[in-house]
């Protein structure tokens, strides 16, 4: 069966589910019907790409995300542009892009925003025969109306989700944002993946696997993605200048968790103001410019409220028995980087 024909039979099937699956929960929203969720569907489907990414030689983001990278994107504008998710193009040395019928073709990176995670590429080819899909407003979506996510490339996929919570997210690589989406069940190669409401309408881009997607410590797997409520603003910024004003921030170059209350130091990256401080793995953070902080939240928020990213930082440790006072000089999180061709 043709890669196109697969894609509309997916499409179909999950259209047909959702519909079933709404009528059943009696949605208190009104329900397309069902011919205009297939056909809504299958056209957001289409829109869905693979893409498969090389990272340059030597590169930083290599060492966790490693050199050859594969994911998916979505195309949102009428020249082409494809939305992602950013950390999959870090430091690319070569993207490709692969439509549903089948076509690969080279692209090159456009922006990547280091404040949501988002970012946009480019073919170097036209996208004939593909509409851009509109964007939705994720803040709108129920948990009582099932959803669709895709997966684009080599391992095509449609499946239903739904959305179990929305709430803020605090990553442990210095990542926050508010209104995130949170599904189950979960979907496998999720880096990238489009989410769809029943009209068509996109909602997020997929980030992460989570085991606690209702919050709360509750166990239940699922994804995170970030929503597209926070691409509106920045958008023409990210095109304009391959970035946005609010990515450029302080940078330590840990990872934390919260641990009872505490901040423990996961990880700490080379050649990174931290570890230039003397921070490590096992540290606890007691407090940042001299107020205490017990959130990863807090912590960021406190962090990034500095004017410039090479602002000097004064971080209370825990290390070991001994607590200590580090100074840090921040940096611009994107001057460690490889930027891609293009950006």
């Amino acid at each position: 069966m043709a890669r196109s024909l697969v894609w509309q039979w997916w499409a179909r099937t999950c259209a047909g589910l959702l519909y079933g699956v709404a009528l059943q929960a009696g949605a208190a929203a009104p329900q397309p019907n069902y011919q205009a969720a297939i056909d809504a569907l299958t056209k957001a489907s289409l829109a869905v790409v693979g893409l498969q990414i090389t990272a340059a030689e030597g590169a930083r983001s290599a060492e966790t995300l490693g050199r050859e990278r594969s994911g998916s994107g979505v195309v949102i504008g009428p020249d082409g542009l494809i939305l992602t998710i950013g950390y999959l193009m870090l430091e690319a040395d070569s993207i490709q892009v692969t439509t549903h019928d089948n076509r690969t073709l080279p692209a090159r990176a456009v922006a990547y925003d280091i404040a949501t995670g988002f970012g946009l590429v480019r073919p170097l080819l036209p996208l004939r025969g593909i509409a851009p899909v509109p964007l939705g407003t994720a803040s709108q979506a129920s948990t009582t109306e099932p959803l669709m996510a895709a997966v684009g490339g080599e391992g095509i996929a449609v499946a239903m989700t739904q959305l179990v919570s929305r709430r803020a997210f605090s990553g442990y690589w210095e990542y926050h944002i508010e209104g995130a989406l949170f599904t189950s069940p979960p979907l496998r190669n999720h880096s990238g993946a489009p989410l769809f409401n029943q009209r068509g309408e996109l909602l997020g881009i997929g980030s992460l696997f989570v085991g606690n997607a209702l919050g709360d410590n509750q166990r239940l797997p699922g994804n995170m993605f970030v929503p597209i409520d926070l691409l509106k603003p920045i958008l023409a910024e990210m095109q304009a200048t391959g970035s946005t004003r609010v990515s450029r921030r302080p940078w330590l170059g840990i990872s934390s968790t919260e641990q009872g209350g505490r901040l423990q130091v996961l990880r700490v990256s080379q050649d990174s103001p931290a570890q230039v401080a003397g921070l490590a793995a096992g540290d606890v953070v007691l407090a940042i410019d001299g107020a205490p902080v017990s959130t990863l939240e807090a912590f960021y928020k406190k962090l990034w409220a500095h004017a410039n990213p090479d602002d000097e930082i004064q971080l209370t440790v825990l290390q070991g028995a001994e607590i200590r006072q580090l100074t840090l000089r921040a940096v611009d999180r994107m001057s460690t980087m490889r930027r891609p061709a293009g950006i």
